[in-house]
Order: structure tokens, then sequence, then C-alpha cells
């Protein structure tokens, strides 16, 4: 059985995190993603990747804690280092990443799902927090960087010290959740949502770049932000897509954007 299922929907790639019952991750699965995130990175005809669960109930509910009580501490070291370089991959990667959160989202599931650009939910469907301070640990797949950069400081430590896991429309509140879905039909839905960010409609390139500039550029000084932002701007100048863009403003058309 393959622990990441991967399908194509025209220009939008799915990756579904398939461990039944609860999508939990290890090795073996943090490998396969690895390995579908480069595939999904290096196809031109992919122009925006989804991130979801398989089944109804979990989007992911964390690392497998059994396999974590029988490994050293050795492996468990190199279990979370892998899995940080794979999100971070998930996270560089110059496409528009959303995960559909179609079902509860705790633990590493929902570090997971920070490393994804928006987070959409299915309506009613689980609940979303890092409670791993009730297993003595911390969030250590990267939630007490990426809580702390979306949320802020104060908010991010209250919500991983209390540990309390919330439901998806608290989570909207909190800037957690970028959108719900209706429940019936959510992945379809997701899926068509996800196309207006694809050519011909949505300006791809531009959006994967605009994701580079702010996930790297946050991490610089304002004046590196700012260098960045040009050469990137620059790109975008010499692409297809502006030219496109500029001509269908001036002709007072609709654009036909290509993603080159």
């Amino acid at each position: 059985m393959s622990l990441i299922e991967s399908s194509r929907h025209g220009p939008v790639a799915v990756l579904t995190l398939n461990n039944p019952p609860a999508n939990a991750y290890s090795h073996e699965m943090h490998l396969e993603l690895d390995a579908a995130i480069l595939a999904a990175r290096f196809d031109e005809d992919v122009h925006v990747i989804v991130l979801t669960g398989a089944g109804d109930k979990f989007f992911c509910a964390g690392a497998d804690i059994a396999m974590l009580e029988t490994v050293t501490p050795a492996f468990k070291f190199n279990f979370c280092l892998h899995a940080n370089e794979t999100l971070q991959r998930l996270e560089q990667t110059p496409k528009l990443v959303i995960a559909a959160l179609n079902g509860h989202t705790v633990g590493g599931g929902l570090e997971v799902a920070l490393a994804a650009d928006l987070r959409w939910a299915r309506a009613g469907s689980g609940k979303l927090g890092l409670p791993e301070v009730k297993l003595g640990v911390l969030p250590g797949t990267g939630g007490t960087v990426r809580l702390s950069r979306l949320v802020g400081r104060a908010r991010a430590i209250e919500l991983m010290v209390d540990g309390v896991n919330m439901s998806f429309d608290d989570a909207q509140a909190l800037g957690l959740v970028n959108a719900i879905l209706p429940a019936e039909g959510f992945l379809d839905a997701v899926i068509e949502k996800a196309g207006a960010y694809c050519p011909p409609r949505g300006a791809s390139l531009a959006a994967g770049l605009i994701k580079r500039s702010v996930v790297s550029g946050l991490e610089m000084s304002v004046d590196g932000h700012l260098a960045l932002e040009r050469e990137l701007q620059q790109r975008l100048f010499d692409s297809h897509d502006a030219r496109e863009g500029f001509n269908a403003f001036n002709e007072k058309r609709a654009p036909s954007f290509e993603g080159r």
C-alpha cells in the first residue's frame, strides 16, 4: 500500500496521506511524501499542490506514537530531522500549496498543514491543535516555529502550553484556517477552488513567486527582503504571463495565463 497517493486533476496535483485509520506518519511516509513533492515541483504541468488525508475522519493525527516507543533516541532525532526537511521542501516549492483539512488535524498533522500556504477545512469534520505538551514533549516538526509566525508569540505559546484542540471555526477566527468549505463534495470543491490559481485564469508563476518572496523574505532583513522582491519582480516582468496581463488590461479583456 502506498502511504502517499498522488493524483492529477488537470493542473492540480493532489497528494493524499494514506495510513488509516488516523493517517499517522512514519519515516516511510515522509520518504514517499518527499518524493511526491519533488515530482510535483518538477512537473511543469502542475501549478497547484493540494495535500489532504484519506477518508473523512482524519487529515493527519501526527507521528505514529507506537512506532516512536520502539525506536532508539538516535532514530527519533533523525526521524524529526528528515520530517523537518520534507516540510521545508514543501514550503520552499515555488507553487501554491493548499492543505485540504478533511478531518481531525492535530499534533504533527497540524505541523504538516502549517507548512502549506493555505488551509481549507471541511465544515464540521474535526478538531485542530498542537496537544504535544500532554505527552510531555513539544511540537517538534516545525510547530513552535510556524505557529508563532502565523498567530504571534503570546497566542502561540498559549495554544501550545494549553494543548487544547479547537474547532475549525475557532481556528478560522485565529487565522489558522483560511476557508471552510461544505462537507458534501469537499475535495471536489477544493480542486475547483484551487483551479482559480491555475492557468488560464490564474497567474500561477506570479503566485509561486509571491509565495517565495514571503516565505524566504520573512527570514531576511527588510533591505534583503526588498532586494529579493525586486529580483523576483524582474523575473516576472520578463515572463509571458506579465506581457499577457498588461496586454489584456490595455485591451480590456480577461487575460489567458500560461504559467510561464
